[in-house]
């Protein structure tokens, strides 16, 4: 009996998840595969992992920044050197929780994990003089536009005032 009492801890430890996603963990590993999870579902497909591999590969095609990263590291782009692309779409097709899908793939490379996005500028309260050139060029880098002969600081200032009546025109029917 006393053998039996010392014998439930133990197995409870030894079948507890090893490492529960805390909040805002493995963020851009939760949010791209709840996106590709939720164009899934739209479509009610058929699930097989050939089938996800291949929509994961189609998406991974048109991303940029951490979300590439992140199809690099699982090997869902051309120029990636690994490819643990089966340890998404296989279960994926057994409708497991995106969730516990980071969590394998925190296990088996713990960068996955480690992706972050970067922190969103409100443009509209912004004070642009007041920002680092370094953060100047992610908000044109963000839009797919470059500052050619941009020298000071003042420059890159003078370019993101130029498009952004075209960039929060396009953002503000986005948010419609």
């Amino acid at each position: 009996m006393l053998v039996e009492c010392a014998l439930f801890p133990v197995l409870a430890l030894l079948l507890a998840p090893a490492s529960a996603l805390k909040e805002g963990e493995c963020e851009v590993c939760v949010t791209f595969l709840g996106k590709l999870e939720a164009s899934l579902a739209e479509k009610q497909d058929e699930r097989t992992p050939v089938l996800i591999e291949k929509k994961l590969k189609k998406a991974c095609k048109t991303t940029k920044g951490k979300d590439n990263r992140f199809c690099y590291y699982i090997g869902a782009t051309a120029d990636a050197a690994t490819k643990i692309v089966n340890e998404v779409s296989k279960p994926m097709s057994y409708y497991v929780p995106v969730e516990k899908i980071c969590e394998k793939l925190q296990y088996m490379d713990s960068q996955i994990c480690e992706l972050k996005y970067d922190k969103q500028i409100d443009l509209r309260t912004v004070d642009f003089k007041k920002l680092r050139v370094k953060d100047l060029r992610k908000i044109l880098d963000g839009w797919d536009e470059t500052c050619k002969g941009c020298a000071e600081k003042s420059d890159f200032v003078t370019r993101i005032k130029e498009l952004l009546p075209k960039y929060q025109a396009s953002s503000a029917q986005r948010d419609l």
